[in-house]
């Protein structure tokens, strides 16, 4: 158990992030109903944030004030937080006028 004593290092962040990122990617790629879907998307912007956050580590750091990643993965978060009211609002307004929000059946456009 000599892992439990290393400090948390870049590495770790990186692979935090893959997997967060790889989970994501299968999710959207599995699921068939839309919530599934945004779950998946949700996952993937997730693993971006971590990695921004791990790149953003005092040990990269010149002269600058090392907030880039930060204020990059709250840029990210508040895109999420978009992206999830707005997606949430589609797929309520396509269950009232499908009864379900299967993916599939969304085939045809009205305007």
């Amino acid at each position: 158990m000599s892992f439990l004593s290393e400090p948390v290092g870049l590495s770790h962040f990186l692979a935090v992030g893959a997997f967060l990122f790889v989970t994501g990617v299968v999710c959207m790629a599995t699921k068939r109903n839309a919530l599934g879907i945004l779950m998946g998307i949700e996952l993937v912007l997730n693993g971006s944030i971590v990695n921004f956050v791990g790149f953003a580590s005092p040990y990269f750091r010149e002269e600058n004030l090392g907030l880039d990643g930060h204020m990059i993965a709250l840029f990210v978060i508040v895109l999420a937080a978009a992206e999830a009211a707005v997606a949430l609002a589609i797929a309520l307004n396509f269950y009232n006028n499908h009864a379900t929000i299967d993916v599939d059946r969304a085939d045809e456009l009205k305007g």
